[in-house]
């Protein structure tokens, strides 16, 4: 029988202590790793909290009633109602936060039908040669939150005609001063797009494409409680040396005007008396402009102490350290 040496026994111990070492310093690197790795993660994740722009909004609050007959399309950033007989939609209606307003994504255009339009929507093909801009109704500036919003905005559904001197003129005008209305309060209600009650209209294009003679604006201020707000616009489809005050209406006067039933979602009181009178005084006339100081209106969410957890990821990172040098001593 082969007798074990002293020494080989001593060798034989090292090797098992070390493998023993190796596998306890092991478990817990992987342990170590799994907690940063999740701590990291939820240090990196936004909090789905509601912010300040989100406390109070009303999901689907911005919707016109539904119109008989017509396809309702929602998209990222907004929601329309197409009108196939004129090509373009009745109305367009988005809710706009100051986080949307003060996105940093750039332009970006992709003009191109919706394939979410059952009948087929317009084309690019009928605006090109007729003398009128592909005028946005949810506006391409409002959508620079999101990539996916910015390119949605350029679905030809969104899209009307409008003359050239008029969409980077005034209408341009209106769309950054109610940019300011959404900075200034958080949020807006908008809803928007061509007066289509008043034909027979010139049309453009092979789908025979109508061209409004006005177009309208309803903004809602509602902060989910009490207090509401609103004001409507309505506009020729021209160029305009005037001020935007001089085109201020009531939401009564623009339901009338286009036969539309406008925030249908607030209560009943509260939306006849807000949408019968307006007072100019009440809003900030302000054009927007990245970078614009909001009036604080709604009361901020404090924002959660990351410091500990921060403190906690850079001590496991250290421990990390530590056990990947021991670690490369016993191999």
């Amino acid at each position: 029988m082969k007798k074990t040496t002293p020494t080989r026994r001593k060798t034989r111990r090292k090797k098992g202590s070390k493998l023993k070492k190796f596998l306890i310093l092991l478990i817990i690197l992987v342990l170590v790793l799994l907690v940063l790795a999740y701590l990291t993660k939820q240090a990196e994740e936004p909090s789905t909290s509601q912010t300040a722009d989100s406390a109070n909004w009303i999901e689907g609050l911005e919707l016109p009633a539904p119109v008989d007959g017509e396809q309702q399309i929602r998209h990222n950033g907004y929601t329309l109602s197409y009108n196939e007989q004129y090509e373009q939609p009745s109305w367009v209606a988005y809710l706009l936060t100051r986080d949307k307003v003060n996105g940093a994504l750039e332009r970006a255009d992709n003009f191109r039908p919706d394939p979410a339009v059952t009948t087929g929507s317009a084309t690019v093909e009928d605006y090109k040669g007729s003398g009128y801009d592909r005028g946005h109704l949810c506006p391409a500036a409002d959508q620079k939150w999101s990539a996916e919003a910015m390119d949605d905005s350029f679905y030809m559904s969104n899209m009307s005609p409008q003359a050239p001197a008029f969409n980077r003129g005034i209408w341009g005008d209106l769309e950054a001063t109610v940019r300011t209305f959404a900075n200034d309060l958080g949020a807006v209600y908008v809803a928007t797009g061509p007066v289509l009650s008043d034909g027979p209209y010139k049309t453009i294009g092979r789908n025979k494409v109508a061209v409004p003679k006005e177009y309208y604006k309803a903004v809602l201020y509602y902060d989910g409680t009490s207090t509401a707000r609103s004001i409507g616009f309505l506009l020729p489809n021209e160029g305009s040396n005037k001020d935007l005050k001089d085109y201020v209406v009531t939401i009564d006067a623009l339901e009338t005007k286009t036969g539309l039933d406008f925030f249908p979602g607030l209560d009943d009181k509260l939306e006849n008396e807000t949408e019968a009178v307006v007072n100019v005084d009440d809003w900030d006339w302000r054009q927007f402009t990245p970078g614009d100081q909001a009036k604080v209106l709604v009361p901020s969410q404090p924002k959660k102490d990351d410091s500990k957890k921060q403190l906690f990821i850079s001590i496991l990172s250290q421990i990390v350290k530590e056990v990947e040098r021991q670690l490369r001593r016993l191999l």
